[in-house]
């Protein structure tokens, strides 16, 4: 059977080559008859027929430090083929700039994917979306109801009560092994910063309506998670079309389940919201402050009669994922790599933790009113989304028109990745680049913020694609790490040091566990529990 589908799939491949040569010879005449005088982007070198560059990515190397190494070779400015697409490379902070701003426009579009399509409700999803009318009405939308400093500030009960609940639930586990001693319980603080993340998400999406029962409750969680995964995943097709009928790998199958799974649940949800909507002609403030329901409201405001094809549920479900996608991976992400940089470096962790104690005090938790005075810690979070951006290539723009970077000519219809990851390492820009040092912040950096204006720290984009939650990120993220080290001391419990090692992937997960001994810095009264 395997002999068999690499033959069909050989000869799907070929066909798919001649095709897309024919094409491609096609598109390539009415480019140089166009730009005749332009320069080509140079090619890196190494490209096979049919899958190009795919082969190098088949490597035990992670994507953005193979690519990081091919712009030591090639430059900051580079192509390679992946399959059909030619892919526009960019890897230092001046190139980003030229793409994400002079260019902004140009590079506003999204490439077509298998996983936008079948689990982003054919492009609804607007963090996915192509730039087209449909996505600018949305853009507006989500920077009012998600981006906005108003409903960041309105969704503060919801951070706090989910990191008070997380934290206690750290100690009623240190009390139920040690019955009170002093000694430790050993946590996967990775699993646990997941969780705060994805519960945290989950209710600013849908507010209370989480009564699914113990194993309802896993199981969309596990169905997330899936999407999280399906969403990074290489798809064969997605480099060479034509291999799409073979659906190798069981992509499509497997994404076409979980997006089931997913509606199954959410219908439900979206069906308990319009009840409450139809049961007065005012909401309540807690009503508005749930995305979905403000998602139904604004949609039949602004859209008014033209959806772009979609229907209302369409465009609210594929939303509501965007949300979950874009904010519960990343944050793990970041706080996983934060608290194991800080236990590497206690001294930093003990400092921060100083910091905290200052301004806080020892009898009760960081409250978010505390966090403009804790800039130690905003330098740690900035530090760790230097050396691990949680995305450390860019989710992919496409041209829609030819346009000139570093002055080279750039085909319409050609694919851009920023390697965010090799621009926050670049030598000529950060001193010691490999260090985790984030008193940079506060001295030589300390200018710089992650807000899209410095293309040397751009880990949430920049320009029109840029991440419209930074706000709510950078809150959530900090009252999270706030207060999980002010509770509570960590150390590894293995003698070598802890494994950094990266993983594949859209988000760049720490690749193992961050198991550490944990335990109460405080009197059993600071964390509100009973002995």
């Amino acid at each position: 059977m395997d002999l068999l589908q690499l033959s069909i799939t050989l000869i799907a491949s070929m066909f798919s080559f001649l095709l897309f040569a024919r094409l491609a010879w096609i598109r390539t005449g009415v480019h140089r008859s166009r730009n005749a005088t332009g320069k080509t982007v140079p090619e890196a070198s190494g490209s096979l027929p049919i899958i190009g560059h795919l082969y190098l990515l088949s490597g035990s190397q992670v994507p953005h430090k193979l690519l990081g190494s091919m712009a030591d070779k090639f430059g900051p400015i580079f192509t390679i083929k992946l399959g059909v697409n030619r892919v526009l490379v960019v890897s230092n902070a001046e190139m980003a700039k030229e793409c994400l701003a002079t260019n902004d426009r140009v590079f506003a579009s999204r490439p077509k994917s298998m996983a936008s399509e079948l689990m982003g409700h054919n492009y609804a999803n607007f963090a996915l979306s192509p730039h087209v009318s449909y996505w600018r009405e949305m853009r507006k939308i989500i920077v009012l109801e998600l981006g906005s400093q108003h409903r960041v500030q309105m969704l503060q009960h919801i951070r706090t009560s989910e990191v008070k609940a997380s934290i206690i639930d750290i100690y009623k586990n240190w009390m139920r092994n040690n019955k009170g001693s002093s000694e430790t319980v050993k946590v996967d603080m990775k699993h646990w910063f997941g969780n705060l993340s994805l519960n945290m998400t989950l209710r600013v999406a849908f507010g209370n309506c989480l009564s699914l029962g113990e194993q309802k409750e896993d199981e969309l969680k596990n169905t997330i998670r899936s999407i999280l995964q399906l969403f990074g995943a290489f798809v064969p097709s997605d480099a060479i079309p034509a291999l799409r009928w073979l659906d190798l790998g069981g992509y499509e199958k497997r994404m076409k389940q979980t997006a089931k799974a997913f509606d199954v649940v959410i219908d439900g949800w979206l069906e308990e919201h319009r009840k409450k909507m139809s049961c007065t002609q005012q909401e309540d403030e807690g009503e508005h402050q749930v995305l979905m329901a403000a998602l139904l409201s604004r949609i039949k405001e602004e859209f008014k009669e033209n959806l772009y094809g979609f229907s209302t549920d369409a465009i609210v479900k594929a939303t509501c994922l965007a949300i979950f996608v874009a904010a519960t991976d990343t944050t793990t992400v970041t706080l996983t790599w934060a608290l194991a940089l800080l236990v590497s470096n206690p001294v930093v962790l003990k400092k921060a933790q100083e910091e905290i104690e200052k301004h806080v005090g020892r009898d009760r938790m960081v409250e978010e009113s505390d966090l403009k005075n804790l800039v130690y810690l905003q330098a740690i979070i900035n530090e760790t989304m230097r050396l691990y951006p949680a995305a450390p290539l860019s989710v992919p723009h496409e041209s829609t028109e030819d346009c000139i970077v570093g002055g080279y000519t750039v085909p319409k219809g050609t694919r851009l990745l920023v390697n965010i990851w090799r621009i926050q390492h670049d030598p000529e820009i950060w001193e010691d680049p490999f260090e985790f040092q984030p008193e940079r912040f506060l001295t030589s950096k300390k200018e710089i913020d992650v807000k899209g204006q410095h293309f040397e720290l751009i880990p949430f984009g920049s320009g029109r694609r840029i991440c419209l939650g930074i706000s709510f990120a950078l809150k959530a993220m900090q009252m999270i790490l706030a207060n999980v080290i002010h509770a509570y001391d960590f150390h590894n419990p293995l003698s070598e040091k802890i494994d950094m090692t990266e993983s594949f992937g859209l988000t760049n997960h720490k690749a193992t566990p961050l198991e550490l001994f944990v335990a109460p810095r405080f009197l059993t009264d600071f964390y509100r529990v009973s002995p």
